[in-house]
Order: C-alpha cells, then structure tokens, then sequence
C-alpha cells in the first residue's frame, strides 16, 4: 500500500473547521496520539528521506498502540506504508531498537479524522508546532503520486481558507521547532 497525502499549516482553525462541515466532511471528536518516530542508525536530516525507511510507534488516546513503517518514495508525501497494532509499546520500542532504528522527535497531537469520498482528512494539532490539514489517500495501484497531491492540493484549496502548503513530515516540524 501507498500512502500519498499533502499537508498544510492551518491559520485559522476555526474558518477551516466550517469549510470542512460545509464541503460535507464529518470530523470525529479530537483523539491523543503520542507519536515516538525513529529513524534508521546513522539517518541524517542532510540525507534526505526519500528511500529510506522510517518507523513510528504511536499510542491513541483509547490506549491502542500502532506500529508504522514509511518508506518515502517521490518525496515524504508518498511513502509505501505498512502498519500494525501492537500489544505492548515498551517490548515493541525495544523490538524497533534491537532493528537498528533510533529514536529521534516525539510527537504529540490531537487529531480529528473523517473523510471526503476516498480521500482521508485528518485535522491535527500539533503540541510546539500549530494546526494542520492532511489530506490523505491511500492506493495499491501505480498512479502517479505527484498527480494525485496535485489532486488532493486542488480540493484543498477549493475550501476557500487561508492554508500554506508543507512538505515537511511533523518529525521534521517537531525538531527545528525544539532547536
């Protein structure tokens, strides 16, 4: 599976939210999670993520814990996913080490998911970093990535609210807001 998405900092989260119930999109109650990301041992930020493999171990608010691998593709906006829940973080978080990954941010958000049509919307705000937008698809076929964020990024600005586009993962947030 890929994971193809586009993401944009949300200046007033409020006109979005309304943008969103007026376009249809139901968003659920916002929802913990607490992200710990990792990356391969010895990954640099200067090394660029397209081709290498990233892994996050995440809790929900419900207590589940969900492990993700993403390998960035064409940029970090379409990565080849695989995702699982876990039982235990902590035996988990030492399984991810004993692979070779190291722990680099934690993230933590208060997400508000729904959808519009195919396409996952996730309402995120990010602790140190400010509201966001993701607009999210996920495929098992090869369309092209970049053709489909320029979708993803039409509808996005249909919403008719003041967004600034990122490319930049929250890992990638998290750190230069804490430097």
């Amino acid at each position: 599976m890929r994971e193809i998405e586009t993401k944009y900092w949300v200046q007033d989260l409020e006109a979005l939210l309304l943008a969103l119930k007026n376009a249809g999109v139901d968003l659920e109650d916002p929802a913990l999670q607490d992200d710990q990301a990792y990356a391969p041992a010895g990954w640099r930020p200067e090394l660029g993520k397209v081709g290498h493999t990233f892994a996050r171990l995440r809790t929900l608010s419900s207590g589940v814990h969900v492990f993700t691998t993403k390998t960035p593709l064409a940029n970090s906006m379409e990565c080849a996913e695989h995702e699982t829940v876990v039982t235990d973080r902590e035996q988990m978080h030492g399984a991810v080490m004993a692979m070779g990954f190291e722990p680099t941010v934690r993230i933590v958000k208060h997400r508000r998911t729904g959808t519009a049509g195919p396409v996952g919307v996730c309402v995120d705000v990010v602790e140190g970093v400010g509201a966001f937008i993701e607009l999210e698809l996920v495929v098992d076929d090869d369309r092209n990535g970049l053709a489909v964020q320029a979708e993803l990024d039409t509808w996005a600005r249909g919403l008719d609210v003041p967004l600034e586009r990122t490319t930049d993962t929250y890992d990638t947030l998290v750190r230069a807001a804490a430097s």
